[in-house]
This record gives C-alpha cells, sequence and structure tokens, in this order.
C-alpha cells in the first residue's frame, strides 16, 4: 500500500497539538493524497506534504507511564502534572489520576 521504504516522521499515540493554520493547511494536504488506513502514518504523509516535522515533546506518553505502586509519588498529582497524553491506564487509575490533579 505504501510505495517508499521508510514511514515520514509521524504523530504516534492518541494525541497532539497544532495550531489551526496547520489543521487548515493538513486538510488541503489531505485531499491530495490516497487515503492510507493507518490514521498515524496518514498524519505524517500530509506533513511530509507541507515539508513540516512533528516534534516529540516529554509530556506525551504514548507508550504508558512507569510506576511504581509502592511508590508514593503515584499519590501525589505533582507525578501528573507535565503529562499531556497518557495511555494504558485503567479506567480506575484514570479516574484516580483525574482526582488527583
Amino acid at each position: 500500500l505504501y510505495n517508499k521504504n521508510i514511514y515520514p516522521p509521524y504523530a504516534g499515540g492518541g494525541g497532539f497539538i497544532m495550531d489551526g493554520a496547520l489543521a487548515k493547511r493538513l486538510h488541503k494536504a489531505s485531499e491530495t493524497l490516497e487515503l492510507y488506513p493507518i490514521d498515524d502514518v496518514f498524519l505524517g504523509m500530509c506533513l511530509e506534504v507541507l515539508k513540516v516535522s512533528p516534534v516529540g515533546h516529554e509530556g506525551f506518553k504514548t507508550f504508558g507511564i512507569v510506576k511504581n505502586k509502592n511508590s508514593k509519588m503515584n499519590k501525589e498529582p505533582c507525578f501528573y502534572r507535565s503529562m499531556l497524553v497518557v495511555h494504558k491506564l485503567l479506567p480506575p487509575e484514570l479516574l484516580q489520576m483525574w482526582d488527583l490533579v
């Protein structure tokens, strides 16, 4: 389905941040490409058309977070303060995180 050896850089996971102007440009770029079944990669393909590279941020924990269940840190709101997107938390853990924050 993809005619290159490697995918372009893309923002993986459940979230990303961009300004409105870029969102509009991405919409136009998306109309020039054949739809690709992996949404993260398709976003990267659109960014490539625009010659824009995604930038990583430590606040995006797309592979989950390492937690020591015995650590006091996990019961402190400051543990979560710099996180923007967190994957792999169970529903009760999400509720606990939001109660702390």
